[in-house]
């Protein structure tokens, strides 16, 4: 019974739950401590104190007290420095297996004191320090290791501070509803599989005249629409414009046909397929176990394909 109610008090008192939206940080979010220098300078006080009153030193009290006062002082500073900050979780951008998530978070300071020394810490323990200008905002980037695909969370971020002294420690607790997708992490380069393709020719860049492709020197006979004439005003020679086609219908990139080994060895091979296909201009097609992507290309195509890899089901990791 006790431990329920401890656990409903600390629930209440530190609010762990998953928040939406900005957040402004009242006086019942913001927490304050004294630090190790706090506590031993609240010791050397006592000890003043106790020999002031032994030798009856008015000096001894004023500066007693002084001191004490300051310390009060800088408790107020602390608290001041994060009081009425309001923060919100920007948008974090995918990354692959293996990578650092960046999750952003704005900072707008409203009022017209300036906020120094504040710290944002992850989960992990790896935290950033920064300063929030007078009526200003600031956008943090927090890094966050990623160690394995799907959805990557945020988590529980604590942002405290010891300005100005460094005698006591203010924080709040900050856990927002923002996630970063973690696509597989791309194997080794291997090469396209063009076999895959329904007419047996694969799909692969040969010369056309549909995409520019590069630059090559020029020969005797090519046509002089085709010169680069802004190569040869660089004094880079004189060269010729390429273009592609693609030869084949589509390439398919086919869970199903890659050879026996673990799902996730599969899930960084079909990654690094979709890569190259983008980088090479291909149309190609995604198949999973019970997904199936039809061919395309560009980056939305290949950020979907990427998307759905880094969501396969773990009941259909199949070998």
């Amino acid at each position: 019974m006790l431990t329920a109610l401890t656990r409903q008090f600390r629930i209440w008192l530190f609010r762990p739950g998953i928040e939406r939206g900005a957040i402004t940080l009242t006086q019942r979010r913001i927490f304050i401590l004294p630090t190790r220098k706090g506590i031993g300078f609240v010791f050397v006080l006592l000890l003043m104190l106790l020999g002031d009153i032994n030798y009856n030193l008015s000096l001894g009290y004023a500066l007693t007290f002084l001191l004490g006062t300051l310390a009060l002082l800088t408790m107020l500073y602390a608290f001041r420095n994060m009081a009425q900050l309001e923060i919100r979780a920007g948008r974090a951008d995918a990354v692959f297996a293996g990578d650092k998530a960046q999750f952003v978070f704005c900072f707008h300071n409203g009022s017209s004191l300036p906020r120094y020394r504040l710290n944002l810490r992850g989960e992990d323990g790896r935290s950033i320090a920064f300063d929030v200008p007078a009526r200003e905002g600031v956008e943090v980037k927090l890094p966050v290791p990623a160690t394995r695909r799907g959805w990557l969370e945020s988590g529980r971020l604590t942002l405290f501070t010891e300005f100005p002294l460094g005698l006591f420690y203010a924080w709040s607790y900050l856990q927002f509803d923002t996630r970063c997708l973690v696509y597989p992490k791309p194997a080794a380069p291997l090469p396209l599989p063009a076999s895959l393709s329904p007419d047996g020719a694969g799909s692969s860049i040969v010369a056309g005249d549909e995409d520019f492709f590069g630059l090559r020197g020029y020969v005797d006979g090519d046509a002089q629409q085709r010169i680069a004439w802004k190569a040869l005003a660089r004094e880079q020679g004189l060269q010729v414009k390429q273009f592609s086609a693609q030869r084949g219908r589509k390439l398919d990139l086919d869970w199903a046909l890659l050879p026996v080994m673990g799902a996730e060895r599969k899930l960084g091979i079909l990654a690094r397929w979709v890569l190259d296909a983008d980088t090479q201009a291909l149309h190609y097609g995604l198949r999973l176990p019970g997904t199936e992507l039809p061919p395309g290309r560009g980056a939305g195509h290949r950020a979907e394909c990427l998307r759905a890899l880094a969501l396969f089901g773990p009941d259909e990791k199949k070998p």
